[in-house]
């Protein structure tokens, strides 16, 4: 459910390993999956892969669903999914799987995604990883590890991925949640902007201390370093990334961005533990603020965002 670079990238991966998988998406993308298949490039081999695709799925017994939309679609994207269906949030955030359990779901798991997908023209996605096209644990939530969640794992690594399936996937999430801060600054400003690397750093000193003050378990920085290992970015094709997902979705125009479940959780939660979180503050309302007026990524200077974060500290 939500077919773009995550999600396109773990449903073609999954169908050519024999699994029956459909892909839920929408509009252009849509219509490209539908009249031609999924074109996955990938480090050294581009391929038209024949998985079926459609705007909603017939649920049968014995499917899963796995989200992989943004989180501000969450609720959408759930809306017409039996509550019986085991659903698997492999989205960025922390918030999803909390909201899964609220509408009712019985089963609920969390995905730890590591995984640089990117919709590059409808039906034509790529994802630039190397030695291994993801990393995508998984678990039970809020904790816990049981069949269904190693079977999940075991079925992502037999579609090439490397997956475990772990009991404190949320300490994992939360890992990625105070990583995916940074990609607000990524995409409001441009990469070679001298005061970028202080921005990136600054937003991410607020995240841990939100997250030590709120008492919430998160792996080290060492511990996940070492587990991603010798993953790494290559070009595709002989084209760069783009940058971050956000960086992507005000590319694309798209007028809706995931600050909020990024940015947003600190600043809720710092104000809930009385942190001061300034910076983030400023890139969620800087970066909200250009997807609602359409304006592209890398047209802010950090030096000007640091300084209005600075200007809240002193009111």
């Amino acid at each position: 459910m939500g077919a773009g670079g995550v999600g396109a990238t773990i449903g073609g991966r999954l169908f050519e390993a024999g699994f029956d998988v459909l892909l839920v998406a929408r509009g252009a993308h849509l219509e490209a999956l539908v009249a031609r298949g999924l074109r996955l490039e990938e480090p050294g081999r581009s391929r038209a892969i024949p998985v079926p695709a459609a705007a909603a799925a017939d649920w049968r017994p014995g499917d899963v669903a796995l989200v992989c939309v943004k989180s501000q679609d969450t609720a959408g994207a759930l809306a017409g999914v039996p509550r019986d269906v085991p659903v698997v949030c492999a989205q960025n955030g922390v918030a999803n799987e909390r909201w899964a359990h609220e509408a009712g779901f019985t089963a609920v798991y969390g995905v730890c995604v590591v995984l640089p997908g990117e919709i590059v023209e409808p039906g034509v996605v790529v994802d630039a990883f190397t030695p291994a096209p993801g990393l995508l644990d998984v678990g039970r939530w809020p904790e816990g590890v049981d069949a269904r969640a190693e079977q999940i794992a075991a079925d992502l690594r037999a579609a090439g991925f490397r997956s475990r399936a772990v009991p404190d996937v949320m300490r994992w999430k939360y890992r990625k949640l105070i990583r995916n801060l940074t990609n607000a600054a990524d995409a409001a400003c441009a990469p070679d902007d001298p005061d970028l690397r202080e921005l990136l750093r600054a937003a991410c000193r607020e995240g841990e201390q939100v997250i030590a003050a709120a008492g919430i378990p998160i792996v080290s920085r060492a511990e996940d370093e070492q587990h991603r290992g010798d993953l790494r970015i290559v070009p595709v094709g002989g084209r760069e990334r783009e940058g971050s997902s956000t960086r992507q979705s005000l590319r694309r125009g798209s007028g809706s961005v995931e600050v909020d479940h990024l940015n947003g959780e600190i600043v809720r939660l710092g104000a809930r533990h009385g942190v001061p979180t300034p910076v983030n503050a400023v890139l969620l309302a800087t970066v909200t603020e250009m997807a609602a007026a359409g304006e592209p990524p890398g047209t802010r200077r950090a030096a000007d965002l640091l300084a209005a974060a600075a200007r809240a500290v002193a009111s």
